[in-house]
């Protein structure tokens, strides 16, 4: 048995906290902290993921107007014990900071979770329930049904402080909100070529 590194130790005894994040610099890239425990990534990333990311960042950045940014792999200030990692998130555009490493809910309009087996159960619930509860207006969860993407779509429900489905998206997404954008989700991963 290994001994656990020492930066892995969480720095008091009710655990970590979120702005701990930014002083772990022996922390693997994509560590998030989810209710006080840090999570990451060990498992290879899987290359239809990568392609699903990269594709939709374009395909977003593309459509989105002057005022709204699209950003990959930047965490979200939930509260002072979680922080989150979407895959992507699209934010009123602030001023453009070089050392930002984190986002404030009320700066998020849209999070996208590309689902892969071992984030499954954080992506499809413990983050669809954070993200609502900390007031984020829309969420998209992206499945791999064969090659190609399924885009489950949520809006808030400001009310009660969770998401309401607006749709199950399959061969193209067409939206107003958070901002006018349509996808050709046939085309979005583009298999093998030649």
């Amino acid at each position: 048995m290994t001994t656990v590194p020492e930066w892995m130790h969480p720095p008091r005894p009710e655990g970590w906290f979120a702005d701990d994040l930014d002083h772990l610099p022996e922390a693997p890239r994509h560590t998030e902290l989810i209710d006080g425990a840090l999570v990451f990534m060990m498992s290879p990333q899987r290359a239809w993921h990568g392609r699903a990311v990269s594709a939709l960042l374009f395909a977003l950045t593309d459509q989105a107007p002057a005022n709204v940014e699209v950003e990959r792999e930047m965490t979200i200030r939930l509260d002072e014990r979680n922080r989150p990692e979407p895959d992507l998130l699209a934010t009123r555009a602030p001023v453009y900071d070089p050392q930002r490493t984190f986002y404030m809910p009320d700066q998020v309009l849209l999070v996208i979770e590309v689902v892969s087996p071992e984030s499954a159960h954080r992506d499809r619930t413990v983050k669809l329930r954070k993200y609502a509860e900390a007031g984020i207006p829309h969420h998209w969860r992206v499945e791999q049904d064969d090659e190609t993407p399924v885009i489950h779509t949520y809006e808030l429900d400001g009310v009660t402080r969770s998401y309401a489905p607006t749709g199950i998206h399959r061969d193209r997404l067409h939206t107003a909100v958070p901002f006018a954008m349509e996808l050709d989700l046939s085309k979005l991963v583009p298999g093998r070529k030649g």
